[in-house]
């Protein structure tokens, strides 16, 4: 399994080759992801509470997420209250099934395999004619696809360039003016994605998805791919760094409250440079690339 199983060929090509920085559809989803979800095994979810609790959320627009307590216990989903809500208007929402079900776990296994780039699954179902999650943009670049119903997306350019982790993330970062000037100035771009079609949405693009079908419920995945960064890499290069007992000497209490912290800082400066001059590029390549194919950095 790889990209091939959520994209045809050309949008294969795509994310290999230029990863995309502009939202694109693709028509047909390819046939062998109903190996691994099915629009039956989310319902089947829904109705058994066979999925924890923590990895649940129910949410409608525009009120906040519902306490998980008031559709669980021990842990789990209580069996019937998660189908109440989502016939009372809210969508559930399963996160991390890459965590829970070993066919999704292989398919996430699979795309980190084939790009290097950590994966995880979430998966929607919101009832006809409302909306779960209002305005907001993702750290990585996301495939949406729809098996179910259709879902309109609103789509503005983002507003910071290249967010990842914590830097500009939507939930850190958020002004209640930015959706007011949105709304009134209209989406950049409107999509109607329809069964069968896979959306792909670059990391930072604002999204406000809604379920505008007054008699279906929209029931779509999103594939979240984080891409990997020259920061990222620097991260990992700094690491070993900590093998040299001087950096890990105590800075005293009357450094820090003093100038004596500027010549700690040119000592740490002079001492992290004089390290990654000695850093083997050949074998750091060889443990980075190691790292892209096993590292589950979900937050990334």
């Amino acid at each position: 399994m790889s990209l091939k199983l959520l994209l045809p060929e050309a949008g294969v090509k795509d994310l290999m080759t230029t990863w995309p920085d502009e939202v694109r559809v693709y028509d047909g989803v390819p046939a062998e992801l109903d190996r691994v979800v099915t629009t039956e095994d989310l319902y089947d979810w829904i109705d058994t509470g066979c999925v924890p609790a923590a990895e649940v959320a129910v949410v409608k627009s525009p009120s906040p997420s519902i306490n998980p307590l008031s559709f669980s216990a021990n842990g789990r989903t209580v069996p019937g209250r998660l189908r109440y809500l989502l016939n009372h208007g809210y969508t559930i929402r399963f996160g991390h099934m890459e965590r829970i079900t070993p066919k999704i776990h292989r398919l996430a296994k699979a795309v980190q395999q084939e790009t290097g780039y950590s994966t995880f699954v979430h998966a929607f179902v919101t009832p006809a004619g409302e909306q779960g999650l209002r305005h907001h943009w993702d750290q990585q670049m996301t495939l949406a696809i729809q098996l179910a119903g259709e879902k309109r997306w609103n789509l503005w350019k983002p507003l910071f360039r290249s967010p990842m982790r914590d830097y500009h993330d939507s939930s850190l970062t958020w002004q209640e003016k930015w959706r007011e000037d949105w709304t009134a100035a209209g989406p950049d771009v409107t999509i109607d994605l329809k069964a069968g079609q896979i959306l792909v949405l670059p990391r930072g693009w604002v999204h406000d998805p809604h379920n505008v079908d007054d008699a279906e419920d929209s029931v779509h995945l999103t594939i979240a791919i984080g891409e990997r960064t020259p920061y990222w890499a620097a991260e990992e290069m700094i690491k070993d760094a900590i093998h040299d007992e001087s950096l890990r000497r105590i800075i005293a209490p009357a450094e820090m409250t003093g100038p004596g912290l500027h010549d700690v800082v040119e000592d740490t400066r002079n001492k992290l440079i004089a390290y990654l001059q000695t850093v083997d590029t050949e074998t750091f390549t060889s443990h980075l690339r190691h790292l892209g194919y096993t590292t589950l950095e979900y937050n990334h």
